[in-house]
């Protein structure tokens, strides 16, 4: 490979890079971060499997489902995935590993793939939230919306406290669907059951800025 070959492939991968991590930038700052059952701390990862049985140890790798890719960092390492990918591909029915893979793809933004593992994982551990909302995340990405919607209502019914879905819902009603009062009914309710959340402040000062722009 010639010199300019050489620079031409190093440039590319550069560029990758910083598009990837632009967009990891842009997704935090449309994703809220989740909280520990009882916590009033952003940022700390909640247990997948709160109120559900004896915890486990998250899967080597793995992010909290539904939490922001943190901003500028890089994705899951090509060997926690193949680990994980070697796994499921054993044990298709490992549950703990499925759900660390789809945390990956849904790092690195790869919506189809995250989609099917978390549908597979709620086919394991049915009854979830937090894997619900991170799924209608996936279909909002993938723009099947009400598909979408369907997801975070049936995490709201579960879980009536179920804050971050309704986060994610006001999301795609405000930003996707432009139903602005409908909108405006969820982040009500929203900020009454979190109130002081700076980032449920932004998202309501986003909405606002949409709706003038429309």
């Amino acid at each position: 490979m010639s010199k300019d070959n050489v620079i031409s492939a190093v440039i590319g991968v550069l560029l990758g890079f910083i598009a990837g991590s632009l967009s990891h930038e842009v997704m935090s700052a449309r994703q809220p971060a989740r909280f520990v059952p009882g916590s009033t701390a952003p940022g700390v990862a909640a247990d997948p499997n709160a109120g559900m049985g004896a915890p486990t140890a998250p899967a080597p790798g793995a992010q909290a489902p539904g939490a922001a890719p943190a901003p500028g960092g890089g994705g899951p390492a090509m060997a926690q995935v193949q680990e994980m990918q070697s796994r499921v591909a054993r044990d298709p029915n490992d549950a703990d590993a499925v759900l660390a893979l789809a945390n990956m793809n849904f790092d690195i933004q790869n919506w189809s793939k995250a989609r099917d593992l978390y549908a597979r994982y709620l086919e394991l551990r049915p009854g979830n939230p937090d894997i619900m909302s991170d799924l209608g995340v996936t279909y909002r990405e993938l723009k099947e919306y009400d598909k979408a919607l369907e997801l975070f209502d049936q995490a709201q019914t579960i879980a009536p406290d179920h804050w971050q879905s309704r986060f994610n819902e006001v999301i795609v009603l405000a930003f996707d669907l432009k139903k602005f009062d409908e909108a405006d009914r969820v982040l009500d309710e929203l900020r009454r059951m979190q109130p002081g959340n700076a980032d449920v402040e932004r998202l309501a000062s986003e909405v606002n800025r949409q709706r003038g722009a429309a």
